[in-house]
C-alpha cells in the first residue's frame, strides 16, 4: 500500500515541489495513484509538522527565512556533533567501514551538486544510526526534515563539494579512531562551513 505522506515528503525532499509551490490535492492523488483521503491527511500531517503553510485556501510548501535557516543551523550543529561524538564512542568496525566508503564512492559526485546533496544525506544519516541512540536519530531525522525547505544546496557553491569530502573525511577519521572529542568538533567545523557557505549564497543572490 502506498503511503501519502512518504510520497509527498520525498517529493519535496527531491525537489519536485520547491517552496513557493502549490499542492493540490486532486493532482497529487492523481499523481501518485492514491485515494484523495489519504492525500487530504497526509497534507494535515505536512501543515502540522510546518512544512506546508497556508496561502489563502490553498497549501503551499513552506519557505525559511534568514532567522529560521540560522536556528536550525544551530539545532543541527548541536544534535550532529553530539551523534558523531556518540558514533566515535559506539560505532562498530562495519559502520565505520560503510562511512569511510561513502567517502571514497561520494567522489564521483563532486561535480554534480544534486547528487551529492542526496549522498551527503545518506552520509549524515548513517552517523546518526552509528550513534546508537534512538531518540538522537529520531531528532535529527525531524532536522533533515525541515531541511528539505531549502531552495537550493550549498554544495552548489563553487569548491564547496571538494572540501565537503575532505570535512567528511576528518569526521570518519575522528570517528574511527574513537575521539569523540575531534569527532565533535569536526562536525561542528563541517557545518559551520555549510552555513557559512549558504550566506555567501543567498548574499550573491540578493545582488542579482
Amino acid at each position: 500500500m502506498k503511503d501519502a505522506y512518504m510520497l509527498i515528503m520525498a517529493a519535496i525532499e527531491a525537489g519536485t515541489y520547491r517552496p513557493g509551490d502549490r499542492l493540490v490535492e486532486s493532482e497529487l492523488a492523481e499523481r501518485f495513484g492514491v485515494s484523495r483521503t489519504p492525500v487530504r491527511e497526509a497534507l494535515q500531517r505536512l501543515e502540522t509538522q510546518a512544512m506546508l503553510v497556508r496561502d489563502g485556501r490553498s497549501l503551499i510548501v513552506a519557505s525559511l527565512d534568514h532567522n529560521q535557516l540560522a536556528e536550525l543551523y544551530t539545532v543541527r550543529a548541536e544534535l550532529e556533533a553530539l551523534a558523531a561524538r556518540l558514533a566515535a564512542r559506539h560505532a562498530t568496525p562495519e559502520e565505520v567501514r560503510v562511512l569511510a566508503q561513502m567517502v571514497s564512492d561520494d567522489q564521483r559526485a563532486v561535480h554534480d551538486p544534486e547528487a551529492l546533496a542526496r549522498a551527503n544525506k545518506r552520509f549524515h544519516h548513517q552517523i546518526h544510526l552509528a550513534s546508537h541512540n534512538r531518540y538522537l536519530v529520531q531528532q535529527l531525522d525531524l532536522v533533515h526534515r525541515s531541511m528539505a525547505l531549502m531552495a537550493r544546496t550549498s554544495l552548489a557553491a563553487e569548491g564547496r563539494g571538494e572540501t565537503a569530502l575532505a570535512e567528511h573525511k576528518r569526521i570518519v577519521d575522528a570517528i574511527a579512531a574513537g575521539d569523540g572529542t575531534a569527532a565533535d568538533r569536526a562536525l561542528r567545523q563541517h557545518i559551520s562551513m555549510a552555513w557559512e557557505t549558504r550566506l555567501k549564497l543567498d548574499a550573491a543572490v540578493d545582488r542579482d
